[in-house]
């Protein structure tokens, strides 16, 4: 074999394994997204169009492939910290941040199981307070110094509502999947000052029929 052609293949068989990668990655975002943290490798491979194997050679197991998906959701939510806090009006920047964290959360369900399981695993979950926690602090600080948010309204309170906003998308969801935005609109007008025009509440709350078949869907899911 001639040398000089050998390096070929491989950087061929490179390239094929990072697309291979990428398109696992992409496949199990989306079904955690869709289904929590419940599915399969096989789910994965299928729906990345690859065969298991392929899938294993990459994840030794799931649990290593969930990582990785919450690895790149941890630096999303930083990227959408540091656009929130160079935002040239502190209480937009505030806003904008507040409403990527619930749409992120209320539309991503396996995201919100990781963060769940996580208070499990103290040195994790501080690991990932601690990368995207002060960025957080910082967009409420500069919120809060422009005279935006109500007195005593402290950073904490965000991480309160926003999972808040999470449950109430969780229990709406069956019946109606927007509803929250209604109740994230509702939670902003509660922190923000006499000075900041309150959030229009464009989205209707559930009806008395949607609030009962959705605790119908929640005892069957405790049933189950």
């Amino acid at each position: 074999m001639n040398p000089a052609t050998a390096p070929a293949p491989t950087r061929r068989l490179r390239a094929d394994a990072a697309r291979n990668q990428q398109r696992i990655v992409a496949a199990a975002r989306a079904l955690f997204a869709d289904h929590g943290l419940e599915i399969t490798l096989d789910d994965v491979a299928e729906r990345a169009g690859v065969g298991v194997g392929t899938v294993y050679r990459r994840f030794s197991n799931k649990k290593e492939l969930i990582a990785e998906v919450f690895e790149q959701n941890v630096t999303e939510f930083a990227v959408a910290a540091e656009a929130a806090a160079a935002h040239p009006d502190p209480w937009l920047g505030l806003v904008q941040f507040f409403e990527y964290a619930c749409t992120h959360l209320a539309t991503n369900r396996g995201f919100s199981e990781v963060m769940l399981e996580l208070e499990e695993d103290l040195e994790r979950f501080t690991s990932v307070r601690d990368r995207i926690k002060p960025t957080i602090a910082a967009v409420i600080d500069r919120a809060a110094e422009s005279g935006a948010l109500a007195p005593g309204v402290e950073p904490s309170d965000f991480f309160a509502l926003i999972n808040m906003v999470d449950a109430v998308a969780a229990f709406s969801k069956p019946v109606n999947p927007s509803t929250w935005k209604r109740y994230m609109a509702i939670a902003l007008n509660g922190v923000r000052s006499d000075a900041v025009p309150r959030q229009t509440l464009d989205v209707p709350p559930l009806t008395d029929d949607e609030v009962e078949r959705a605790k119908t869907f929640v005892c069957t899911g405790r049933r189950k």
